[in-house]
């Protein structure tokens, strides 16, 4: 298991980093890190943790992270193709606290929860996006800048219920990485608490408290919803059955799977599949 407390390794005379990632899989596991981090996901799917968030992703997402928010992206298992982001961490004073960037303090407290933003705002801020891995010094600084100010004026959806201001002691985030290393690869069988509780070397009811106390929900609960977000992308990017999906998600029973379902997307998952039919180009 790698160091959950990640480094990051800015160059000589610089507090910005800006790199583009392209390889078969985003391998972070669930991290931290003191920086602040701007993360596009240029190509891939699968499914992100930003504090006690779990949902799905897509190319195309813009997040912002402020420092110590534990995060990681989780390829879809049978994803064959690259995955490529674009990522950007700074230390977080090198913009002062200045009456002229209070916005963009303010839009970093927040960032304390992660912050998704609207495809708009994406598009209108990529290319300076893309350009930062190219650029040096003083120009990398103002053009980062520059975008962080646009985002501040722009509307955006906070994803952690909790803040994490704070950075987590490390035993804490390598728990985290095994389960959530261990579900990726094996949400498709049954998993017993008794499995999960053993793994991390507590006791089941220890590991309940931890694991809510961590993710704001039971395991079962973020269990379940891991699963019904794999199922969504399978609706929609693949022509199995509606059962051969929910099997293959892990579901045992077919009403369970309905009503799960229902619960994250207060819809069918045959009318989820249709809707998203219609959307498509």
């Amino acid at each position: 298991m790698k160091p959950q407390l990640e480094a990051i390794p800015f160059s000589e005379n610089s507090n910005i980093l800006a790199y583009r990632f392209v390889d078969s899989h985003f391998d972070a596991p669930w991290h931290v890190h003191p920086q602040c981090e701007l993360t596009y996901i240029e190509k891939s799917k699968g499914t992100k943790f930003i504090g006690d968030y779990v949902s799905g992703y897509e190319p195309g997402e813009l997040v912002l992270l402020n420092s110590n928010l534990p995060h990681c992206w989780k390829n879809e298992n049978n994803a064959d193709e690259e995955s490529i982001s674009i990522v950007i961490q700074w230390n977080k004073e090198i913009f002062t606290s200045i009456p002229e960037l209070a916005e963009l303090h303010n839009m970093m407290q927040q960032a304390s929860r992660g912050i998704l933003f609207q495809a708009a705002t994406t598009t209108s801020i990529l290319s300076n996006l893309k350009s930062l891995p190219q650029l040096k010094s003083a120009e990398q600084y103002l053009v980062l800048l520059s975008i962080l100010l646009k985002l501040s004026k722009a509307e955006f959806f906070l994803l952690s219920n909790a803040k994490f201001t704070k950075e987590l002691p490390w035993e804490h985030n390598n728990r985290m990485a095994i389960i959530h290393d261990f579900v990726a690869t094996n949400y498709h069988d049954p998993i017993s608490l008794h499995q999960v509780s053993n793994m991390v070397n507590l006791s089941q009811q220890a590991f309940s408290r931890f694991f809510k106390k961590m993710m704001g929900r039971s395991f079962f609960v973020y269990l379940n919803e891991y699963r019904i977000n794999l199922a969504a992308k399978m609706l929609i990017d693949t022509d199995m059955t509606v059962a051969d999906i929910a099997y293959k998600c892990g579901f045992e029973t077919l009403p369970f799977f309905f009503k799960k379902f229902k619960t994250q997307y207060d819809t069918t998952p045959n009318l989820y599949r249709k809707q998203h039919a219609a959307e498509a180009p």
